[in-house]
């Protein structure tokens, strides 16, 4: 077994704290990565505190992992040691299912069991450990290469921020001659502002916050809609393709609904906690245009490949403030006030 440091959750409550563990040895198929950055995700907050399904503790989180190879099983094909690359939200499915031969391990059709965290190793029964943590070992095929020119900790986020809005970009057709909304301007909404702007659609960002306009339109928005101004929203009454709702906080989804074309589509990525979800949306909002509420999760393997690809041909990588492992409870706890352009990024090093 390796030997491995952590933060871990102990409980819902009480700060992460220091975890010592083990790590499965490296299998024939499999590739240790020594952890240098990982990025801070709400849903890390969520689930460590319970707020979607019961965890098992100690528990550690962390799914936005750069780092490099240090060891490689004798199968190993698509990684050396030295390279650098990424883990995301998976590091296992069933790989038999309809889903997974399509390459969308996120639909596995067993569920979440190979979630980077809040999963079951099939090696060996134990739940999976995430990358608030020195090293991890994992099968070559969830293992991502990093393009060169993307500087590893902003690469970081990329590996769940950054796949959540693309693969929903990608599957509703951001475009030239498309107008895309993003709704929520924060660690997932700016890397929708970013990617929709680079695949050539119009993008109209949606915020509460007028101080946010500016940094909308920095950041590749060509319109900043205060959501909360009646006025100001229905300037796009029926003329948005499709619209991109990042906000996990629970919210009326009846005023984006109403900003759709006929067959536009709402899509969901942020997912409010299991008590208290958004209120259910009038119905002849979706009739009279035949519109849809839909979900986004993650995306597959190859498809997060790609969108590493396309941000390292674009030069695109998120907005990040460095925090110390150290210092962890206090980014969360800034996470949970919005206290943060736009993503955080541990330094692994600090531990």
């Amino acid at each position: 077994m390796i030997k491995a440091k952590s933060f871990a959750a102990y409980d819902t409550t009480s700060p992460l704290k220091s975890w010592d563990f083990e790590r499965r040895d490296v299998g024939v198929d499999d590739v240790q990565i020594d952890i240098q950055f990982c990025g801070i995700c709400h849903s890390d907050i969520h689930c460590a505190r319970g707020e979607w399904m019961q965890m098992q503790y100690p528990q550690v989180v962390g799914h936005e992992i750069v780092g490099k190879v240090v060891a490689t099983g004798k199968n190993v094909t698509k990684h050396k040691v030295g390279d650098l690359v990424g883990v995301g939200c998976l590091v296992d499915s069933c790989r038999k299912c309809g889903s997974c031969g399509e390459h969308l391990e996120n639909y596995c059709e067993e569920g979440m069991q190979g979630g980077t965290y809040m999963g079951v190793e099939k090696q060996t029964g134990r739940p999976t450990q995430g990358g608030y943590s020195s090293t991890i070992v994992v099968d070559e095929h969830f293992v991502l290469k990093i393009p060169a020119n993307l500087d590893p900790a902003r690469a970081a986020p990329l590996l769940c921020a950054g796949i959540t809005l693309y693969s929903p970009l990608r599957h509703w057709g951001a475009a030239p001659g498309k107008t895309v909304g993003i709704v929520g301007l924060g660690g997932l909404g700016h890397m929708g502002v970013k990617l929709a702007h680079a695949m050539g659609a119009k993008v109209v960002l949606f915020t509460t916050s007028p101080g946010k306009i500016a940094d909308g339109k920095k950041l590749g928005a060509d319109d900043v809609v205060i959501s909360k101004d009646e006025k100001d929203m229905a300037r796009y009454t029926g003329k948005i393709d499709f619209i991109v709702n990042t906000v996990s906080a629970p919210h009326d989804l009846n005023p984006f609904l109403q900003l759709l074309k006929r067959d536009g589509t709402l899509v969901l990525v942020g997912a409010p906690p299991a008590e208290t979800p958004h209120p259910s949306p009038a119905v002849f909002n979706l009739l009279m245009k035949r519109t849809a509420i839909a979900g986004s999760a993650i995306g597959g393997i190859k498809e997060t490949q790609e969108m590493l690809d396309f941000c390292g041909k674009h030069n695109i990588m998120p907005e990040i403030e460095m925090t110390s492992m150290q210092d962890v409870n206090k980014a969360w706890e800034r996470v949970l006030k919005s206290d943060i352009k736009y993503r955080f990024v541990i330094d692994m090093a600090t531990l």
